[in-house]
């Protein structure tokens, strides 16, 4: 059974799962679907598009699919899917996507601190943190486990890979590749370790990774070259070849070394 406050402004073409909690002066659009077990804290606004899944927490002053800040929208039907056990706090924005049919997408169990923002068309994947004030441009690719500290800026259309973790006060306009640190200046910082051994990948595993980098980031040659290099020098593994796919899959290239 749901609670939902006579003074929250819902649509009534809206659909709301089971046993969701909703508070004063929250406005929900007609094409929004929430699942079961949420939480929707005062003044939220929740607008057409937003797919949200189960046991999301939503904080006072959020906005979920936004309208999109990209001079190529012309008010297109598109979305902002949001997964399961997601907490949002305090002043978060999320833009849905821009053409139609397109998508913006929070997977599940993430973080998005105060004053967050994700822009259109982004697409970020499961147990990631976002620190306060990170800011996310559009069109940009953040997979599983990424953690951004505060105040991050991350540039259009780059990508953030497993395990990574982005210092604070840090903006990037290229690649960060997996289980990495970024530093202040968007430089190489070292193999993240410690998020390493909080998914369990084991010293050896860690070893090759430190490895793989050392021939992208110490070698005199050519990414392509040191993605070569790592694939015949380097033991295999999934998440050697999680580094090589997207090291030969990058567009803008990789944030630079120290």
């Amino acid at each position: 059974m749901n609670e939902i406050s006579p003074k929250a402004e819902i649509s009534p073409k809206a659909k709301i799962g089971n046993n969701c909690k909703i508070f004063p002066f929250v406005y929900i659009e007609d094409d929004v679907e929430i699942g079961d077990n949420c939480i929707i804290f005062p003044f939220v606004s929740i607008l057409s598009g937003t797919r949200m899944g189960n046991n999301n927490k939503i904080h006072q002053g959020s906005v979920i699919a936004a309208l999109p800040q990209d001079f190529n929208f012309r008010g297109e039907k598109s979305y902002c899917i949001i997964g399961d056990n997601n907490i949002i706090r305090e002043n978060v924005v999320i833009n849905r996507a821009t053409h139609t049919g397109c998508k913006t997408v929070i997977g599940n169990n993430n973080v998005l601190m105060e004053g967050s923002h994700i822009s259109h068309d982004t697409k970020v994947g499961n147990r990631c943190v976002f620190g306060y004030g990170t800011k996310i441009a559009g069109d940009c690719e953040i997979q599983d486990g990424v953690i951004f500290s505060s105040s991050v800026i991350e540039n259009a259309a780059t990508r953030v890979g497993t395990g990574a973790m982005i210092q604070a006060g840090t903006t990037f306009s290229k690649d960060v590749p997996p289980y990495i640190v970024c530093t202040k200046r968007s430089e190489y910082g070292g193999v993240n370790y410690t998020m390493g051994r909080s998914y369990g990948v084991d010293e050896k595993t860690l070893k090759h990774i430190a490895n793989a980098y050392r021939l992208v980031y110490l070698g005199n040659t050519s990414l392509f070259d040191a993605v070569n290099q790592i694939e015949q020098q380097v033991p295999d593994g999934p998440e050697i070849r999680n580094i090589i796919k997207f090291m030969r899959e990058t567009k803008l290239g990789v944030i630079a070394k120290m």
